[in-house]
């Protein structure tokens, strides 16, 4: 059975961020559901990535992430977009070097996602797993919130072709295409602390057997 992103809930999402957006002033009258925009990646790490300050992000060479996003107009939903994809690659990063206090994806979170994250790793180590296969992204919706101090960015995940290796005996641990294979994600991001360039994810919700991803 190969291993997937755990799920958090909804619950659980809404609680952390609406803490969050009470102590940053609250939000503005934008709504989750009436997120427009997304943004175009590819399997390789954006060019601000590379920017001195940052971290490295590769993954293993047999493991494949698909950022199949649209540019959004808007200069802060941009950016934030951009590290929601570094955020996911320092993920998987920190779960290949099997490492729970990995820089990488402490750079670009905090909070919640900053746990989730750590939760994963120390997950994935403990089954002695490694990640392999295409891990696609796509559908990604951008939303200003709490007067331009906070986007919420969501997004599809179709993880039938993503899967799990054991680092012992290289068996690759293939699952069949289900609904399971479908996940939704948002990632509430605000910039980091004393710059303008660099968006920190927040709080993280990985909701499953998402049917509106299965396209």
């Amino acid at each position: 059975m190969a291993r997937r992103a755990l799920p958090t809930t909804a619950a659980a999402f809404t609680a952390a961020a609406a803490l969050l957006l009470t102590g940053c002033g609250g939000g503005d009258k934008s709504s989750s559901d009436d997120i427009k925009g997304a943004d175009t990646g590819s399997s390789s790490p954006s060019a601000s990535a590379s920017d001195a300050g940052r971290p490295d992000v590769s993954v293993p060479k047999d493991l494949n992430l698909v950022f199949d996003f649209d540019q959004p107009s808007d200069p802060k939903q941009a950016a934030a977009l951009a590290d929601a994809e570094n955020y996911l690659r320092a993920k998987f990063h920190g779960i290949a070097a099997k490492d729970p206090d990995d820089p990488a994806y402490q750079f670009y979170s905090d909070g919640q996602a900053k746990q989730y994250v750590k939760s994963q790793i120390q997950t994935w180590a403990k089954g002695d797993w490694t990640p392999t296969g295409t891990d696609k992204y796509y559908n990604a919706e951008t939303t200003t919130l709490s007067g331009g101090k906070r986007v919420l960015v969501t997004f599809c995940e179709n993880q039938a072709k993503a899967y799990s290796k054991e680092t012992k005996t290289g068996k690759v641990l293939r699952g069949k295409e289900s609904l399971d294979s479908y996940l939704k994600q948002r990632l509430l991001m605000s910039p980091a602390s004393g710059s303008s360039q660099v968006w920190k994810v927040q709080v993280t919700e990985v909701v499953g057997k998402a049917k509106e991803c299965r396209v």
